[in-house]
């Protein structure tokens, strides 16, 4: 090596043929530093400012309360406030069977008159019935006039001028609301479906028809009409157990606490209690899948396959099955014999991985606030998340009444276009097109404003994906500053610097913003790119080939591959700029080049470390899942008593193993750019010093020894 001297800083070049310098006196994260990425950091300004202003435009067009309440054929909110409807909180169709017409996949919207009541009708009756009674009993008009669109004396009209004017329902049916509508009120007797305990009924027009037909009319306004009574029992399983739940999600956070502070302590045997504890979680899902499928032996209908029942709304339908438990039971042998050839093949690597956990626990335990960090991230991310879900809304909602011709034949040359309901009647579309409604369609509007509502939600989803990138990004920076102050501090911990994650944070926001958002950029990029395709896939799949379904996955699968990549890049781009200062674009290279001359290293301990780590949240969420399990599923009476009145008990479970998982992602993650930083500061740590009096290196003793072992240290550097 010959030393050599630039702008009076001693610097070294590894050899000839490598131009890389490094400063002699670098002693950890350059403090002095400039703004980087600047032209960047101006456009994501700007970009932010645009965003302010678009919910701004967005908040004073749009009206949240056209997604909170029905809409009648006139465009009037049922149950608002201060006005006519407001008692009235409940849309009825005067004629459900015209939902069947095509009109409603165009429209989204029934080609029948809708208007707002204050309760579903209870009872068969018809127009043509109701001429008959009156004249005995007049509180039969009084009870079907109130499903008319204004309050009549007496049914005095013909069927046919009825139809024409289309004044009243020709009949109606005992229904109930649901999503603040009224749909029949399906029952199965003995099999067979029955609206009011009837299979056919009149449909006033002088038909007769039945529940089946009525049913295919109510699903085509609704597609989730099947799902209410889950949804209403999903519902009462969560207001049942939410502090249950709650319980739980505090239960994870404090193992995931405990596990890092002894991860400090005895990472080794804490390894191995992962190891051990995830195959015996593993191992008790086997016993139990094995256990249901036997018990559901000789059990009727248990050999049909998923085929067979096809999609159905009650999930717990699938449990029932045979093939499911079977299923399940294979999946988690294969996670099994997988993770058990893991620790076979890579015991040796293990050690690395074991070491660098050491380290990695030592510096949380001498930077604890970094433990906090995962909650700003979160808090920041939910405002993301709430200011695009709120904007988009409010964009959605954006605009006016606008009307559109709609027939129940779909048959009409003027069917579709704009209308105005006030002289819709005196109109030549009345007249040429009989039967003819003119209806509520959806609010927009002619203005520049409303015309560009859909580019002004792609760029509310870009921008969006941005922040969000950017907050991980920033996240991702300052952690990383702040552990390679750890690092670079010669002696632990006196060297530290005071409040190293405040710092860190400080300069991230004030010298490399620039930097962040371009890495963001290029991420967000990609992703909305992704969106597209998805998108595109989804409303052209019935007009593709396989030709073009095979390209359509290559590209997804090459857009996934990138992001990855282009993830784990930012990754150690973000480690560089927190310790050098320097721009994406140079941080980006001189990281990626630091990986590729420690290739072997990488190899070594990357993803055996990411696969350690993994293990310790799959053994704080089987914990809590197993817990929670056995609580839900009533098996520990004699311990504690759980809900005792559940309906699908699987609906608190999946809810408090996910957020286990989450909340144990959130501390690991703290402990995986710990790790990273580290190994970054660790092979830039082997290039600069080589373990001399003059050049001592910054890891820790027992880290180095351990490296020797695994002849990852070059015998230069140990001489």
């Amino acid at each position: 090596m010959i030393p050599m001297s630039t702008l009076g800083r001693p610097v070294i070049h590894l050899d000839a043929g490598d131009p890389k310098t490094f400063d002699l006196n670098f002693k950890g994260p350059v403090a002095k530093r400039s703004c980087t990425d600047v032209l960047c950091c101006i456009i994501f300004i700007l970009c932010i400012i645009g965003y302010i202003i678009l919910g701004l435009l967005a908040w004073v067009h749009g009206d949240p309360r056209r997604v909170a309440y029905p809409t009648d054929s006139k465009g009037h909110f049922c149950g608002q406030k201060g006005t006519p409807n407001e008692n009235k909180t409940i849309l009825f169709y005067f004629n459900l069977f015209s939902c069947t017409s095509p009109s409603v996949v165009i429209n989204l919207q029934c080609p029948t008159t809708q208007i707002c009541v204050s309760k579903c009708p209870e009872k068969f009756l018809t127009y043509m019935e109701i001429q008959f009674t009156y004249r005995t009993n007049k509180n039969y008009w009084t009870y079907y006039s109130q499903f008319c669109k204004s309050t009549f004396v007496k049914p005095a009209k013909t069927l046919t001028q009825v139809l024409l004017d289309d004044d009243c329902p020709i009949a109606i049916f005992p229904s109930k609301p649901f999503l603040q509508r009224c749909f029949p009120d399906f029952s199965t007797k003995n099999g067979t479906l029955t609206v009011g305990n009837k299979t056919t009924f009149e449909d006033g027009s002088g038909k007769t028809r039945n529940a089946i037909e009525l049913r295919a009319a109510a699903n085509r306004v609704n597609k989730i009409l099947d799902a209410r009574t889950i949804g209403m029992k999903i519902f009462e399983d969560y207001a049942t157990t939410w502090y249950w739940i709650l319980l739980g999600l505090i239960i994870a956070m404090f193992l995931s606490w405990m596990f890092v502070i002894l991860l400090r302590y005895i990472a080794g045997l804490l390894f191995w209690v992962f190891m051990v504890g995830v195959i015996g979680i593993i191992g008790y899902g086997i016993g139990h899948c094995y256990q249901e499928y036997c018990n559901l032996q000789g059990q009727p209908n248990s050999h049909l396959t998923v085929y067979d029942i096809g999609i159905q709304t009650d999930i717990s339908m699938y449990f029932q099955l045979k093939q499911t438990w079977f299923t399940f039971m294979v999946i988690l042998c294969l996670l099994e014999v997988f993770i058990i050839l893991m620790l076979i093949f890579l015991r040796e690597r293990i050690r690395i991985s074991i070491a660098l956990l050491k380290e990695g626990s030592k510096a949380i335990g001498y930077i604890p606030t970094t433990l906090v960090y995962p909650l700003l991230t979160f808090i920041f991310l939910s405002i993301c998340i709430s200011y695009w879900a709120v904007i988009a809304v409010y964009l959605a909602t954006s605009g006016v009444p606008v009307y559109k011709v709609i027939t129940p034949e779909g048959q009409c040359k003027h069917e579709n276009t704009t209308c105005d309901p006030e002289i819709f009647n005196t109109t030549e579309i009345a007249k040429a097109c009989p039967g003819a409604q003119c209806n509520f369609a959806f609010y927009g509007g002619k203005s520049l404003y409303h015309q560009y509502i859909p580019t002004f939600q792609i760029f509310n989803l870009f921008v969006f994906l941005w922040l969000i990138n950017f907050v991980i990004a920033l996240g991702q920076c300052a952690l990383a500053g702040a552990f390679a102050s750890y690092y670079w501090a010669l002696k632990k911990p006196d060297d530290i610097p005071p409040y190293p994650l405040f710092t860190a944070f400080g300069r991230a926001i004030r010298y490399h913003t620039g930097s962040l958002a371009f890495g963001s950029l290029i991420l967000a990029s990609i992703q909305i790119f992704r969106i597209v395709l998805e998108y595109l896939d989804r409303h052209l799949k019935e007009a593709q080939n396989n030709i073009s379904k095979f390209l359509q996955c290559c590209l997804k699968c090459c857009f996934w591959c990138l992001e990855t990549v282009v993830k784990f890049l930012n990754r150690n781009a973000y480690i560089m700029i927190a310790i050098y200062g320097k721009n994406f674009c140079k941080s980006a290279r001189e990281a990626f080049n630091l990986l590729m001359r420690n290739v072997l290293k990488v190899a070594v301990m990357d993803n055996v470390t990411d696969f350690v780590l993994i293990l310790g949240k799959i053994l704080v969420t089987g914990c809590i899942g197993v817990l929670a399990f056995l609580l839900f599923t009533q098996r520990l009476p004699t311990i504690i008593e759980g809900p005792t009145s559940l309906n699908y008990y699987w609906v608190p479970l999946l809810t408090v193993i996910i957020g286990s998982y989450l909340v144990a992602h959130g501390f690991f993650s703290v402990y995986a750019m710990c790790v990273d930083t580290i190994f970054i500061c660790f092979c830039e740590d082997l290039e600069r010093n080589d373990g001399s009096t003059e050049k001592p290196y910054f890891l820790a003793p027992t880290l180095h020894g351990t490296l020797n072992k695994m002849q990852l240290v070059s015998q230069k550097q140990k001489e």
